[in-house]
């Protein structure tokens, strides 16, 4: 049988290839994945010596002596945060901002404490800072809101009399940031 006589055998054959072929598919083939990640809110403060008060040098009749300095707080963007202020326990500090500094080089004998307020705000009647600050109040501390980037917060103190024996003073303030 030659292909010239028979245009069927011909066309069956060519059928025939052609079903023997493998079956083509789409190109490209695809797939998904996804790319993952769980933001967890976060904060962190910068205090420490570059953020003392210092109020100074003064005389023993100097009265309401303030100053102020500033801490930084960075917090995930949209965190809610709440900061309080603790002066040392050890040096009678409370929840309410007021603390007392006692001597820093110990002075023979010299047991007087200076009492000073912390405030959010300047003057000797600004507003206390405390910490009554919890995760979800502000209580008598700072409210803000992070926005991923460091937010300077200013820190009042003034002491209201300085009526005490002539030394050096000093407390330890904890801050606290509650988110």
């Amino acid at each position: 049988m030659s292909l010239n006589k028979t245009p069927l055998a011909a066309s069956l054959l060519v059928a025939a290839g052609l079903a023997a072929l493998p079956a083509t598919a789409a190109s490209p083939a695809t797939a998904t994945f996804q790319v993952l990640i769980t933001i967890q809110t976060a904060c962190s403060v910068t205090a420490g010596a570059a953020s003392n008060i210092n109020l100074g040098t003064v005389s023993a009749t100097a009265v309401n002596t303030t100053g102020s300095n500033t801490i930084s707080v960075t917090c995930s963007k949209t965190t809610p945060y709440y900061i309080g202020l603790a002066p040392s326990a050890a040096n009678g500090g409370t929840t309410t901002g007021s603390g007392a500094m006692s001597t820093a080089d110990a002075l023979a004998g010299n047991t007087d404490k200076v009492p000073y307020q912390l405030s959010s705000t300047p003057g000797p009647s600004g507003t206390p800072w405390g910490n009554t600050a919890t995760s979800t109040s502000v209580g008598n501390g700072v409210a803000g809101t992070g926005t991923g980037n460091a937010q300077s917060l200013t820190v009042y103190a003034t002491a209201p009399s300085a009526n005490f024996t002539p030394d050096s003073y000093a407390d330890t303030v904890t801050v606290n940031v509650n988110f």
